[in-house]
């Protein structure tokens, strides 16, 4: 598994003391690591309730025997950023989403992703992070 780099062997003592103050378990450290990347924000009113499909998603990811690690992904609402200069920087969210993204999965080694975003910039972000 790709986190084996973080759970196993003396190399990764001092990453895996970081995970023990995480709450994981010596157990949990056996298994897939399942990073889940939520757009959940409490700006875009189509993100509100993200977080019910998310907690369904740990839910899931638990009973098929991995590990959820939930992080965010960044989202703009277009419909509160039209008309001023915030609407500049909606399109580049999809960059940033991807970037943040890969950063985050391959900074911290997860074993598999669930994404769940919601609009037309988290989706293409997430799918291109995905590639």
């Amino acid at each position: 598994m790709r986190s084996d780099i973080i759970t196993k062997g003396v190399n990764a003592a001092p990453q895996r003391s970081l995970l023990y103050a995480l709450g994981l378990t010596e157990e949990e450290m056996k298994r897939p690591f399942i990073g889940i990347v939520s757009s959940k924000n409490d700006i875009v009113p189509g993100h509100m309730n993200l977080d019910k499909i998310v907690e369904a998603v740990k839910q899931g990811v638990s009973m098929a025997g991995g590990v959820p690690i939930v992080f965010p992904a960044i989202a703009v609402c277009d419909g509160i950023a039209m008309g001023h200069e915030g609407m500049k920087y909606s399109l580049v969210t999809r960059e940033l989403i991807a970037d943040s993204t890969e950063a985050m999965a391959t900074a911290h080694p997860f074993d598999g992703l669930v994404m769940v975003p919601n609009c037309d910039k988290n989706v293409p972000g997430l799918l291109m992070a995905a590639a």
